[in-house]
C-alpha cells in the first residue's frame, strides 16, 4: 500500500523549472526569418527612424520659431 501512495506522489516542479521550460517550448514553434529577411527588416526600421527623427527635428524647428515670433523674442 505505501508502495502505491509513493508513485501517486509526484515530485512538485518548481516555477522556474517550468518557466524555462515552457519557454524553451515556445521557443521552438517560433519561424524565425533567414538572416536576408533579418537585414532587410533591420534596414527598413533604420531608414523609417531616420525619417520620423527628420520630421520631429522639422516639427520642432518651426514650432520653436513660431513661438519665438509670437512671443516677440
Amino acid at each position: 500500500m505505501a508502495e502505491k501512495e509513493k508513485k501517486k506522489v509526484k515530485k512538485s516542479e518548481n516555477a522556474v523549472q517550468r518557466y524555462f521550460r515552457e519557454t524553451t517550448g515556445e521557443l521552438r514553434k517560433v519561424s524565425w526569418p533567414t538572416m536576408p529577411e533579418a537585414r532587410r527588416l533591420t534596414w527598413l526600421v533604420l531608414v523609417v527612424m531616420v525619417i520620423v527623427g527628420a520630421f520631429l527635428a522639422l516639427i520642432d524647428f518651426l514650432s520653436s520659431n513660431l513661438l519665438n515670433v509670437v512671443l516677440g523674442i
